[in-house]
Order: structure tokens, then C-alpha cells, then sequence
């Protein structure tokens, strides 16, 4: 037999881990290039060089030739040069580095000129490509930072002769966000007037251009991070406004659900913790929690439950169907709970007063800390997912990998990397509930609680979900084998 082929892959994100991160893109994006990097194949990641990267630890120096190159968006000047690292692992990660453009207090900004920073991080990274004499075969898109990829290939960079076979994917990640900006701003794209009648016309008569959509209609292939997710986009619920788009490609658009990295994430290796545990040895699991316990301030009673929270705090994830749930199974059921995250002050105003109404009880750190997120994960019985939607979560699997126990709404990745728990079969890995509203997740916290009162079903549930394997070498290989069909 013989090997199988060795993919040249252009892997083109706005954020990479451990170099930069806001969410999960950042974790599929370092994941997946790792995972390929270790099959041998010539992937290069490149992203923005954002002022916060750390240069040293990512082994960043200036390519030889790819200093001071200049190109326009729009009458804009850009000035940029290119930067190779390594992930680890030893993936290759380029870096534009535009310091006029990149340099800013936060990844994500909603300044006037956030389109004009990622179309020109696009066109820099494809003319990094050339200047390198590098011919990728694939160009991996992500999210709308990078979806007038395909466009430009189809355009500007049509007669470049090493992009002749070079074929796209556009990966979406969340479709909430979809880099919308003003069709004034339409000379921004760089697009010969004979090339303007591409741009989807509704829009642009309705005086936007929606990045997002573009990528929709011009990526050879489109997928997103979880099955469902990928069916639930199609429609007027979860499609924001891209529904018809989607389903006008409905060939070409199928889900992988992501990776976990379980180097990262896995309780037997986790540098964070004190003392490392697997299904085997959860006795460490339960000393950990009272560590926790005593840490945090939280009463250490090993018989009582505790439910962790990490998370963004926005309408996505479903925060305001714990407002009256929260209080109500606090105040009549044993349970503690610890949240970490930051977002809309509305929800942040909540977890705030559940600790001080509930003291030694609840906890709440505004922010992210990653030890303290890894010690969530290890040290406590239960995670709460309850979202609106969730395009993929990756929460909830290194949940399953810690022992435990998720409580998710059936929607997205979540349906599709957690089974309801049926205590007459013994089978399932967590509590999953249907309804968006108040009295299904306290159906489902209650369910869970009455579990955790039985040790011989608790246990089960937690061997089923320790057993899950949700590691990068299964979605690394769906992506080559997606790959393959370009």
C-alpha cells in the first residue's frame, strides 16, 4: 500500500494557541496544525503578529526576503514583514507582523478599520505564499477573518501560477460572527471593476458586504465544528441570516466535530495539578476537590457536589436559564459552584450576587486564569453547559476526560459529543436537555444531583465519559480525508 499523500496546506487563523487566543478557534487552530505537522504533512500557519505574542518563547525570527513588503486595502498603505516560529510540536507558524495594524490592546477591536486589519493579514499571508515560491494545495480559511480567501483566489490572484490546483476550505467556527462592514468600503477589496458583480448583490444593494458570505460562496468546500451544528445553520433558528447561502451549498458543507488536545488536557499529565488521576485512581480526583474547596473558600464537604463554570459570559451560552434555576437548587438541594469567565456585565452582575447571596457556596473569579480552569475541570462532579447554541464546545470534552460529569442542551457539538445517561442500560456519558427555558435545566440539575446520590450509577457515568476518545488524531484524520476530496 502506499503512503498516503503528503498535503502542502496553507492554514490561515486569526488566532493560534498558546501564541494568542479569545476561544476554541485558537485551540483548533494550534491543535490542528500540530496533528498534521505530526503526520508529515507540510502545513504553515500563519496569523496576525499581534503585539502580545511572545516572540521569544515561539522561536520568531524574520524570513530572510519577507521584510518591509508593502500592498494596499483600499487607498490604505500596508507595511509588512513575516516572521517565522514553531508551535509545539515543531509546526511552522508565520507571522504578519504590521504593527500599525496588529499592535492593539486586544485581538478583536471595533474599530472603523477591523476589516481592513484581517483582509490585509489575508492578502499578506497568500503573498507570503508566492514570495516564498510555495504552492499550497489546500488554503484553510477560518471564521470571517480569513473568507475572502477564496475570493482573492478566484480574482486578484487568478493568473498566479502557483495557486493554479491550489483548492479552499472555509471552516466556520461561529456564524454569529461574520465581518460585516459598510459597501462604501467596497475599493478595500482590491477587485478590478470586472470582478465587482461577484460580491452577492442583496447585500451590497442593501449597502454592506458581509465577509462571512463570501467565503460561503466562493470556498471549494465548507465545513463546520460539530454535525449538527453543520444541519443547524441551514435553517432561520441558527443560520443568522446565512441560511440560504448554506443551504444553496448544502453539497459541499458537512461537520468534524474538534479535537481535544489531550497534551494539554488529560488529568494523568496535567502540570497544573498537584497530584494526576485517571478512572482508576479517583480518589485524587476527590482529594483535588477538596483542595479546591478549601482554596476557593468553599465549604469542604466531600458529600456534597460541586458544579463548575468556565466560560465567555455571552447570551450564547445561556446564562439567563440559570437565574432563577441557580437559586432555587441552591437553596433547597446540597451543591456548591465555582465560575470562571468574563463577558456582559449583566451576567458577570449575576454570578456576583449568587456569591455574595450564597457564601461559601458559590464562587465567581471574573476573568481567565488557565490554572484555575484546569483545576475546574479536575476538581469538580459537574459542568454546566446549558447554551443557546454551541457551534462545536470543547468544554465539555475535557470534561468527559477529567471525570466530569457535563449537563448540556441538545444543540451542536454538544449533542454530538455527549449522550443522555440511561441509569437501566448503564450507557451515556452525561445530562442532556432539549427545551431553551428555565424548568428543563433544573429538570436536568435535579437529574444530575439524584444521581450523584447514587454512587453505583454516579460511578458508571463517569467511567462512560473517561472512556471517551475525542483526541486531535481522529479530527485530524476527518480533515485529510476532507482534504482528499478536493
Amino acid at each position: 500500500m502506499s503512503p498516503p499523500a503528503r498535503h502542502p496546506v496553507c492554514l490561515l487563523a486569526s488566532e493560534v494557541a498558546p501564541l494568542s487566543k479569545t476561544g476554541g478557534l485558537a485551540d483548533v487552530a494550534g491543535a490542528l496544525g500540530k496533528a498534521l505537522h505530526a503526520a508529515g504533512h507540510d502545513v504553515r500557519v500563519f496569523t496576525p503578529g499581534y503585539s502580545s505574542i511572545d516572540r521569544d518563547a515561539c522561536k520568531a525570527r524574520p524570513v530572510p526576503g519577507l521584510q518591509q513588503l508593502h500592498l494596499e486595502v483600499g487607498p490604505q498603505p500596508i507595511v509588512f514583514s513575516v516572521l517565522r516560529g514553531e508551535l509545539p510540536g515543531g509546526a511552522p507558524v508565520y507571522l504578519i507582523d504590521c504593527p500599525a495594524l496588529f499592535a492593539r490592546a486586544a485581538l478583536y477591536t471595533n474599530d472603523a478599520d477591523e476589516h481592513v486589519r484581517f483582509i490585509a493579514f489575508t492578502r499578506a499571508a497568500l503573498l507570503a505564499c508566492v514570495a516564498m515560491g510555495w504552492a499550497p494545495r489546500i488554503v484553510h480559511c477560518n471564521d470571517w477573518h480569513t473568507a475572502f480567501a477564496p475570493l482573492f483566489l478566484r480574482t486578484t490572484l487568478r493568473d498566479e501560477a502557483l495557486f493554479a490546483t491550489t483548492r479552499t476550505l472555509l471552516t466556520i467556527h461561529n456564524i454569529g460572527y461574520q465581518g460585516i462592514f459598510g459597501a462604501d468600503r467596497v475599493r478595500d477589496l482590491g477587485l478590478a471593476a470586472s470582478d465587482l458583480p461577484r460580491l452577492y448583490a442583496p447585500d451590497f444593494a442593501a449597502g454592506r458586504i458581509n465577509a462571512l458570505r463570501h467565503g460561503i460562496l466562493y470556498a471549494d468546500a465548507i465545513n463546520t465544528v460539530s454535525p449538527t451544528y453543520a444541519r443547524e445553520i441551514c435553517t432561520a433558528e441558527y443560520g443568522m441570516g446565512l441560511e440560504d447561502s448554506l443551504r444553496a451549498r448544502s453539497q459541499d458543507l458537512s461537520g468534524i466535530l474538534n479535537g481535544v488536545d489531550y497534551e494539554v488536557w488529560d488529568p494523568r499529565i496535567d502540570p497544573y495539578l498537584p497530584a494526576h488521576f485517571d478512572a482508576q485512581r479517583l480518589e485524587v480526583k476527590a482529594q483535588l476537590k477538596g483542595l479546591l474547596l478549601t482554596r476557593l473558600g468553599l465549604e469542604a464537604d466531600a458529600a456534597v457536589p460541586l458544579a463548575g463554570v468556565v466560560s465567555r459570559m455571552a447570551a450564547q451560552k445561556g446564562f439567563e436559564l440559570m437565574y432563577q434555576a441557580l437559586p432555587r437548587i441552591l437553596g433547597s438541594r446540597p451543591l456548591n459552584f465555582v465560575v470562571l469567565g468574563s463577558g456582559e456585565p449583566q451576567y458577570e452582575e449575576f454570578f456576583t450576587a449568587l456569591a455574595r447571596d450564597f457564601p461559601r457556596r458559590v464562587y465567581f473569579r471574573r476573568g481567565y486564569d488557565d490554572e484555575l480552569a484546569h483545576w475546574i475541570e479536575a476538581a469538580s462532579d459537574l459542568f454546566l453547559m446549558p447554551s443557546r447554541y454551541e457551534p462545536c464546545g470543547l468544554n465539555q470534552m475535557y470534561s468527559l476526560r477529567y471525570g466530569t460529569v457535563p449537563v448540556v442542551r441538545r444543540t451542536g457539538g454538544l449533542a454530538d459529543s455527549v449522550q443522555h445517561f440511561d441509569p437501566g442500560t448503564g450507557s451515556g456519558t452525561g445530562i442532556v436537555f432539549n427545551d431553551f427555558d428555565t424548568p428543563a435545566l433544573e429538570w436536568a440539575l435535579n437529574t444530575a444531583l439524584d444521581l450523584y446520590a447514587q454512587p453505583q450509577h454516579w460511578a458508571r457515568l463517569v467511567q462512560n465519559g473517561m472512556a471517551c476518545d475525542f483526541s486531535w488524531r481522529r479530527a485530524a484524520a476527518e480533515y485529510l480525508r476532507l482534504y482528499e476530496r478536493l
